[in-house]
């Protein structure tokens, strides 16, 4: 029996990447065929593969949009696609996976170089690189914005009397925690462009960017920069077997840290930095009508995909904002990410014969998923009836976070879902947030059940 190995990964840890693991092992069964998935999800990576499961493998299948360390699989056969693609169509990859030739000793060599080629070819993908840096950088958003939250338990001002629990509650989240997002944020770009040698330049340019208060946006174009930098540095710079040890270590973060410094000082960061400011000033004095048309447009884009680029953007544009002390956006995108599923589970709620029982067992799932805030879990309805499905989840996230962004709600972590608002101050104006969320969820739900048709039973 030929053995297949897997790894699974998205940008937030949370729902896609462990979906698209059990869809494969599914599949696998099916098939008879011997699968082991890697997840690499918010928690760490989990079933880690071995070098023996490396070595006894057919092939390999990628589902990941962020960096999972592909260099060990050099001279595999490789399946590379989108964690999405897992979940629509995992026998499909698993049959592309057993399609490929194994590798056998005699060509060892020549399919490590024909790896290290693709390897590089697929590095060019600025969204891939993008989502590796959010995926580090949420950890922190989440544990900086929630014990800032928890420091105003103690009062709003507390944090200013030093030698408080409030104060070094503050300290930690804001001082430490979130002075971090920005520079990991940029330092993993870097690495997911130029692997190890990009990671000390994106630090840096990231640190710069937020000392030069450039914000999220300045962190994002140094990490870009100085990845793609100290890649081609590494590409670029040829030394005698001997010395080659130097490029990594000394070369190329001297001149790649050095060059996307100065750029940073002395180019790109004032520009950045101006319209951070301006964006960040409009965000603060927006008016009502402004607001309500950003929520609309943040919350049909959480729906628009579930989980998918255009999702993400929503979600990566919001949690950037956190940086700058703007959580108004970051409250309306949870929202309306947590009401596709659970307008979905209302809908077969209200009109069950308008879904096979399938999809009625599905639904009560799609609850727990949507107060989780894992909008993936609007994907098996979507998949089966799109032209349904996909209008009505952006009309009720778009109702929510307008509502949400209405209403003033702001929101301090960037995840947590319903259970985030049991923490003390995560969450302003709780009741009327909750509210937005109860009237996108309805609204979902209706006009699903008026677009569906019944279920003929033969």
């Amino acid at each position: 029996m030929s053995k297949i190995i897997a790894v699974t990964a998205c940008p937030t840890g949370v729902a896609h990447t462990y979906m698209a693991a059990e869809s494969l092992i599914k599949a696998a069964k099916a098939k008879n065929i011997e699968l082991k998935v890697e997840t690499r999800g918010a928690i760490g990576v989990e079933n880690e593969l071995t070098e023996q499961d490396i070595a006894e493998a057919h092939a390999v299948i990628l589902a990941a949009d962020t960096d999972v360390l592909e260099s060990r699989f050099a001279g595999k056969p490789v399946v590379k696609v989108g964690v999405a693609q897992a979940l629509k169509d995992p026998a499909g990859l698993l049959d592309q996976a057993l399609a490929m030739k194994a590798a056998s000793a005699d060509d060892y060599l020549k399919q490590i170089n024909q790896a290290k080629s693709e390897r590089g070819a697929s590095r060019k993908g600025p969204y891939k690189h993008l989502m590796t840096g959010v995926s580090a950088m949420l950890p922190l958003v989440v544990a900086g914005g929630l014990l800032i939250a928890i420091s105003f338990i103690f009062g709003i001002e507390a944090f200013n009397e030093k030698g408080t629990l409030a104060a070094a509650l503050m300290d930690i989240g804001g001082g430490a925690a979130f002075a971090l997002m920005v520079p990991i944020l940029a330092g993993f770009i870097a690495f997911s462009i130029a692997e190890k040698p990009g990671l000390a330049p994106g630090l840096v340019g990231g640190m710069l960017a937020s000392q030069i208060g450039a914000g999220f946006i300045g962190g994002i174009a140094a990490g870009f920069l100085a990845g793609y930098l100290a890649k081609w540095l590494k590409d670029w710079i040829k030394l005698p077997r001997n010395l080659e040890g130097l490029k990594p270590i000394l070369i190329i973060p001297l001149l790649a840290t050095g060059i996307t410094g100065l750029l940073m000082i002395y180019v790109i960061g004032e520009p950045v930095k101006f319209t951070m400011d301006g964006l960040t000033n409009w965000l603060n004095t927006i008016g009502s009508t402004n607001a309500v048309l950003l929520g609309l447009l943040l919350g049909a884009m959480m729906a628009f995909d579930m989980g998918g680029p255009v999702n993400k953007a929503a979600y990566t544009f919001a949690v950037g904002l956190l940086a700058s002390s703007v959580y108004g956006p970051m409250a309306a995108v949870m929202a309306a990410g947590m009401t596709p599923p659970l307008g979905l589970w209302l809908a077969t709620i209200i009109a069950p014969k308008k879904f096979t029982l399938d999809e009625r067992n599905a639904g009560k799932s799609a609850a727990v998923l949507g107060i989780s805030f894992i909008t993936e879990g609007a994907i098996p309805f979507a998949a089966g009836d799109p032209f349904r499905v996909i209008p009505s989840i952006m009309a009720g996230s778009a109702v929510t976070g307008a509502l949400s962004m209405l209403f003033g709600a702001t929101l301090q972590a960037p995840h947590g879902g319903i259970f985030v608002l049991a923490i003390p101050n995560a969450v302003t104006q709780v009741g009327l947030y909750a509210l937005a969320i109860a009237i996108g969820t309805i609204v979902t739900a209706l006009i699903l059940s008026v677009l569906k048709k019944p279920v003929i039973n033969n």
